[in-house]
């Protein structure tokens, strides 16, 4: 059929993935007002719960007429000043002016954040974060399978943090977490949680760079699977370029093709160490 012949209707819309790092409900997330909006350029705190309780207990009886020993001096940690960079997000529209109004414009640009700004966060969280400061426990023999990929994770957060984490897979991982019920929904808060407590976060950003420390790509058939702490994320608010007031701006004269921005800041912040394991996806 002609293009001219046919009906305009209203796009398809989408649904973000729910249980991706801006859907799981493991996340904290923080709406950064106006008046809070310098946070946005960075922020840094103190770690909690990354040095371990340990236990004490009074040397044994002493034989009489044997020196007692002394008591065993007891451990101090000082706890490391953690951050969170600026992570900045956006999606832009462009078309033809002949047809295309600056409103137009402006919701696509809009729509396509909304919908894609999570795929983007993930990846901009595992580029300057997961893959820059992962201890990599990959043995030597090569990648692991899936469920023992994760027995390694949380053993690793178990080790060095007291509290409940944040398991971290790609997309295309998600489905063999299935096969061995490493995973199950949380009735109360729909989030996914292993058998040992952690939340999941499945993400499509994880599964589009699928790289591990240092940036080492993953070979085909495998996947890079981290664990950190807790997440906290603050997000500004959304920032639309050129804004109503310079709507003209948005057409470049030259070519009459008209550009519309919308994007947001953002900080994803985690606490203590970040674990990395490659495992099999294809056995």
């Amino acid at each position: 059929m002609p293009a001219g012949l046919r009906s305009t209707v209203e796009a398809i819309a989408g649904t973000p993935l729910p249980h991706g790092i801006l859907g799981a409900s493991c996340t904290t997330i923080y709406d950064v007002t106006e008046e809070q909006i310098h946070e946005l350029n960075g922020w840094q705190w103190l770690g909690l719960g990354c040095c371990p309780a340990r236990d004490w207990a009074d040397p044994c009886e002493t034989p009489p007429g044997e020196t007692p020993p002394p008591p065993p001096d007891k451990e101090f940690c000082r706890p490391e000043v953690e951050h969170a960079a600026p992570i900045t997000v956006y999606a832009g529209a462009e078309c033809s002016a002949l047809g295309f109004s600056y409103d137009e414009a402006r919701e696509q640009a809009l729509a396509s954040l909304a919908l894609g700004e999570q795929h983007a966060v993930e990846a901009g969280f595992m580029r300057t974060k997961l893959s820059m400061e992962a201890v990599d426990l990959t043995p030597p023999g090569g990648p692991l399978s899936i469920a023992q990929g994760v027995a390694v994770l949380e053993g690793c957060l178990a080790e060095s943090y007291g509290g409940v984490g944040t398991l971290h897979v790609p997309a295309g991982a998600a489905a063999l977490l299935g096969c061995c019920n490493l995973l199950r929904e949380d009735p109360q808060t729909g989030s996914l949680r292993t058998l040992a407590g952690n939340c999941a976060v499945i993400g499509a950003g994880y599964s589009y760079l699928n790289t591990g420390p240092a940036g080492t790509p993953a070979d085909p058939g495998t996947a890079w699977l981290y664990i950190t702490g807790p997440l906290v994320i603050r997000r500004g608010p959304v920032d639309v370029v050129p804004d109503r007031s310079r709507a003209s701006a948005s057409v470049n004269p030259r070519n009459n093709d008209r550009r519309v921005l919308a994007e947001r800041t953002y900080l994803v912040g985690t606490t203590c160490k970040v674990c990395a394991v490659l495992v099999e996806t294809c056995p």
